[in-house]
């Protein structure tokens, strides 16, 4: 595996907690833009669900926040834990890993997946860590290969709309 590059600054990452309620909201329209959306929806909007997904009873989702010396958010690492995996045991899926521009190619990712994978390590039962990437993103696989991850053949993706948008 290839030597990590040192960062340039110092970060922070920690689990998501209620406080950051509006720092995500902000994130989530930088994720959005950065993946071409040209529709970004209302910030009260993206507040409440970010609200729901974290915070509500039970939550959606887990996330893991980057922040750097200034204290603001640079970048996150969503993920929920899905059950059944192998035999009876359950995964943690990743479901978003973005780390702003500014801050790429000096570690901060690859220190976002050695925390998912320590706290699914530290979780019993917890057989593996997967997540998904598109096949026209030669940036993230390149990512995740100089990490010494292996791509998966193995499935194929299937969505489907429920009509429904905002909570």
């Amino acid at each position: 595996m290839k030597e990590r590059q040192e960062m340039s600054m110092t970060v922070t990452i920690r689990p998501a907690e209620r406080r950051d309620t509006e720092a995500v909201a902000d994130l989530i329209e930088e994720i959005e833009r950065f993946y071409g959306s040209t529709e970004i929806q209302p910030l009260e909007e993206r507040r409440s669900q970010v609200e729901e997904a974290l915070f509500g009873s039970p939550p959606l989702a887990s996330a893991l926040l980057v922040e750097d010396e200034a204290g603001d958010l640079v970048g996150l690492a969503a993920y929920s834990f899905l059950w059944p995996a192998a035999g009876s045991s359950h995964s943690l899926f990743l479901k978003e890993l973005y780390v702003r521009g500014t801050l790429r190619r000096q570690g901060v990712g690859a220190r976002l997946m050695d925390e998912l994978r320590a706290l699914a390590s530290a979780r019993p039962g917890c057989s593996r860590v997967e997540w998904m990437t598109d096949h026209d993103n030669p940036g993230a696989r390149a990512f995740y290969k100089s990490l010494g991850f292996a791509e998966f053949d193995g499935k194929i993706v299937y969505r489907v709309d429920t009509g429904t948008t905002s909570g």
